[in-house]
């Protein structure tokens, strides 16, 4: 694969606990990647622990917003922020470890025949450690509907482990990708099918956070059930 520059980025609230030894597991799993942090003013300092990492360390950056405004908004920032300085690939992953960084490597291979790149957990060898049962039906429910009401051709629509060619993400309208929470991420998958992506996905084991609080509530439910209704609609 010819040699493409990548950036990782890392949405952000309060994750002080995971986001040190994270940054160092991505550059050690990817030596050659930049790191971008998008931090909604954590109160527990994980903005400020951002500044001081990318004084010493030219391959990490922070972006700094001013309050908490929804994942959705902070990866389309994200985005924006990598097409402007022009890299050929856009990783995403969460910053609780429920990612593990060993997988990016994989993930950054398999777009060499795909758009975009998904870490699933329910293709073949995917898995899930730490979940509930009654959080695995939920997700299984929510992926099968989006598999077959928007009729996404993947089995893992709503995990944030993914790589994107850049040149693909440039080819929609980022100003039509209307959800800010977690739903953004079968919105984007959306556009992007329907802007002719192609997708691959990777197997992944995914891990329950190893600090902190989890940031998925009943409001990102109900928004994730609206977005497939709008979506639906449109088709």
């Amino acid at each position: 694969m010819e040699r493409l520059r990548a950036l990782v980025a890392l949405a952000t609230y309060n994750e002080i606990e995971n986001l040190p030894g994270l940054v160092d597991a991505i550059h050690q799993s990817l030596p050659d990647a930049d790191i971008l942090v998008i931090d909604d003013n954590s109160p527990d300092g994980t903005g400020c622990w951002c500044d001081e990492r990318s004084a010493s360390n030219s391959r990490f950056h922070c972006l700094h917003r001013p309050g908490k405004q929804g994942l959705g908004s902070a990866t389309l920032a994200g985005v924006r922020w990598a097409l402007d300085r022009k890299y050929d690939l856009f990783v995403t992953m969460d910053a609780d470890w429920s990612h593990d960084p060993q997988h990016l490597p994989e993930l950054v291979r398999a777009t060499e025949a795909a758009d975009v790149a998904i870490g699933s957990r329910y293709c073949n060898g995917g898995a899930i450690e730490g979940w509930p049962l009654t959080r695995r039906l939920m997700s299984r429910v929510m992926n099968t509907l989006s598999r077959f009401v928007l009729r996404l051709p993947v089995r893992d629509s709503s995990g944030a482990f993914r790589a994107y060619r850049a040149n693909v993400l440039r080819s929609i309208d980022l100003t039509k990708v209307q959800a800010a929470g977690y739903s953004y991420l079968e919105e984007i998958l959306w556009h992007l099918r329907r802007a002719g992506a192609t997708f691959a996905e990777v197997p992944i084991t995914f891990h329950e956070r190893r600090a902190g609080q989890s940031k998925i509530n009943v409001r990102e439910a109900w928004s994730k059930i609206t977005t497939l209704a709008r979506l639906a609609a449109k088709r």
